[in-house]
């Protein structure tokens, strides 16, 4: 497969991690701008020149978007500890049926943190 794309997302959204240790500042409740990168890798289509539409991409993007956008993540069912590796595992597997050629989900907390996802 020698072609990989990619979409940007990004939604804000508060939540907290109930694993950490109580005096773990992530242990309370807070909020994040997060950035969400989505990979599909294939062939190119031979009569239209690329692996996927982009508008394909963000219409199975789009339900989840909403249920993230402006959310505590920690009410979704499958988020309820949602660490950024968690949301990407969670984003991964309700966007794979209709994304066939999905190679791996980033999720970004900060600009300078991210996770991924490959199965």
């Amino acid at each position: 497969m020698p072609h990989r794309i990619t979409k940007n997302f990004g939604f804000d959204a508060a939540h907290w991690l109930p694993g950490v240790p109580e005096d773990h500042k992530c242990r309370r409740l807070h909020g994040h701008t997060y950035r969400v990168v989505i990979a599909l890798e294939g062939d190119l289509d031979p009569e239209l020149g690329w692996v996927a539409d982009y508008g394909e991409i963000s219409k199975a993007f789009k339900p989840l978007l909403d249920d993230l956008d402006h959310h505590c993540l920690n009410e979704i069912a499958g988020l309820e500890n949602p660490t950024a590796e968690v949301l990407a595992a969670w984003i991964f597997s309700r966007l794979r049926p209709q994304l066939p050629r999905l190679a791996d989900v980033t999720v970004s907390e900060t600009p300078a943190t991210s996770a991924v996802y490959r199965p």
